[in-house]
């Protein structure tokens, strides 16, 4: 009873079972491993967050690619601000994360002539895209800047496209090989993410910390999809009972039609009903009725007295 097996619908579904099992175990092991690098990250910045600041120099060095490993340790650097060589980073989120604006990226010069980008904070984007926005004026003289260290955004690990032809000092990724060659000046790998000093009233907003105690759902998602990978086999067995509980029970069905008797005639349909026999020897009323005719009972001629007239 299992022959349906290998009909084409069934042959399908079984096929698409079997893609689908691995398919959903790959994909929740894509979510738990989403969900580990979560984990590791959450560790990462709050053990960098803690850690005692350091010089910038001590991480970040011309033409070199800052290690995840330093991302987010805390650096201090001191210098002067470069603010003719500013640029706003555009398509960015207040701390609210939902006020679009823009980054301000101003260039710090340390002593030794090189020089540091430094993300002094979020502004509002204003009315006109087209043109620079007003930007608070940066600290004037030699100043201490503290924040956390930064790896260079690009398009292939921040999935933001490097659109081209934007409105002048204008960008959208903070890479500090693109500013070194608008400055013209050498640049140390990474940007710093300003903390302090603490900004005035009219100052950009200060990018806030980073948040390192949610995990996300990626556990639960993978979790899900093992569930939907084991519900594949089971379901596919329920089906294969249900179907052939169902053809047994129409096979049994046609077994028992087949094997009914045929229906006989109706009361309605008899034949034509004979007259009750008399109270005679067995004869019926043969008897009653030739003596009637003859005028004789058991032989005897019967008078016949005709009535006289008055």
């Amino acid at each position: 009873m299992y022959r349906f097996l290998l009909t084409r619908q069934w042959v399908i579904l079984t096929l698409l079972g079997l893609v689908l099992i691995p398919v959903m175990i790959k994909l929740g092991f894509w979510q738990f491993h989403r969900h580990q690098h979560k984990v590791a990250q959450n560790a990462q910045i709050a053990r960098n967050l803690a850690a005692t600041p350091v010089p910038v120099t001590e991480l970040a060095a011309v033409g070199r690619t800052l290690p995840q490993g330093d991302m987010w340790r805390r650096v201090t650097a001191t210098g002067t601000y470069d603010t003719a060589h500013e640029v706003v980073v555009r398509q960015r989120t207040a701390a609210d994360e939902q006020t679009i604006g823009y980054y301000v990226l101003t260039p710090l010069v340390l002593a030794d002539g090189k020089a540091v980008v430094v993300n002094r904070g979020w502004i509002p984007a204003g009315d006109d895209l087209t043109k620079f926005p007003h930007v608070p004026a940066a600290p004037t003289g030699t100043l201490t800047v503290t924040g956390r260290m930064m790896v260079d955004e690009t398009t292939a690990v921040s999935g933001i496209k490097d659109t081209k032809g934007l409105p002048p000092r204008q960008v959208m990724l903070i890479n500090s090989r693109q500013q070194a060659k608008r400055v013209g000046r050498p640049m140390l790998g990474g940007y710093i993410e300003q903390t302090a000093p603490q900004t005035k009233d009219n100052s950009p907003e200060l990018v806030p910390e980073p948040d390192h105690d949610s995990i996300g759902p990626h556990m639960a998602y993978a979790v899900q999809w093992w569930l939907f990978a084991a519900a594949v086999p089971v379901g596919w067995v329920v089906l294969v009972r249900r179907e052939r509980r169902d053809r047994l029970t129409a096979a049994a069905r046609e077994t028992a039609a087949a094997e009914q008797p045929e229906p006989t005639e109706q009361a309605g349909q008899a034949g034509p009903v004979s007259a009750p026999a008399g109270p005679d020897d067995g004869d019926g009323g043969t008897k009653a009725a030739d003596a009637a005719a003859t005028g004789a009972v058991d032989g005897e001629p019967v008078a016949r007295t005709a009535a006289a007239p008055d």
